[in-house]
């Protein structure tokens, strides 16, 4: 009987300290504005921290997102992604952001995937087909025609997409719930027969 109930609480421990760590922790001050010097003494979520009495609003600032950029010839589509990389500020508050141009008539984000994210877009102008596909065993297909305003969520994990469906280019603003970003791009595998 005590050996029994000595593996139920050793497999309920197992669990739950499962789940204690599948998520970045939260951080321990107000902030962690990231710098490459390593003599600050601090290391937080894979960079050091500024000190705070040197930190200052441009920590948290950025410049530039509304200037289109140059999308790829063979996709027809582009992605300025802000990460801790770009806005210091971002480290430990898991978050990044991006604005993605869209050419008109097909310009794509191919099918991809954040591993530890999930994903909120903002239409801006334009017109997107945009959805996900749901994992094992249904495999299901979330999609929908957004406009000028939409919003539309790509849950926890999950393999998405957008496509420009529209006569003019699109832009949209991209909010990930990552402060460094990492998409894993699927379309090379997805149609392997």
């Amino acid at each position: 009987m005590k050996v029994s109930n000595f593996l139920v609480a050793l497999a309920f421990l197992a669990l739950a300290s499962s789940f204690a760590i599948a998520y970045d922790p939260s951080p321990l001050q107000d902030f962690c504005v990231a710098i490459d010097d390593a003599s600050s003494g601090l290391f937080v979520n894979g960079k050091f921290c500024k000190d705070p009495d040197h930190v200052t609003a441009d920590d948290f600032f950025y410049s530039g997102l509304n200037i289109a950029s140059e999308t790829s010839k063979q996709l027809g589509a582009h992605t300025n992604l802000l990460t801790v990389d770009s806005i210091p500020g971002l480290n430990t508050n898991g978050l990044s952001i991006d604005r993605i141009y869209y050419e008109a008539n097909g310009g794509l984000n191919p099918p991809h995937h954040h591993p530890r994210a999930s994903e909120i877009l903002t239409v801006l102008e334009g017109t997107l087909y945009a959805g996900f596909i749901t994992s094992n065993p249904d495999h299901r297909v979330f999609a929908k025609v957004l406009k000028a305003g939409d919003v539309f969520v790509f849950p926890f994990g999950l393999i998405h997409f957008q496509l420009n469906v529209g006569k003019k280019s699109c832009s949209c603003h991209s909010s990930i719930q990552q402060s460094k970003s990492r998409s894993c791009d699927n379309s090379k595998y997805s149609f392997w027969s």
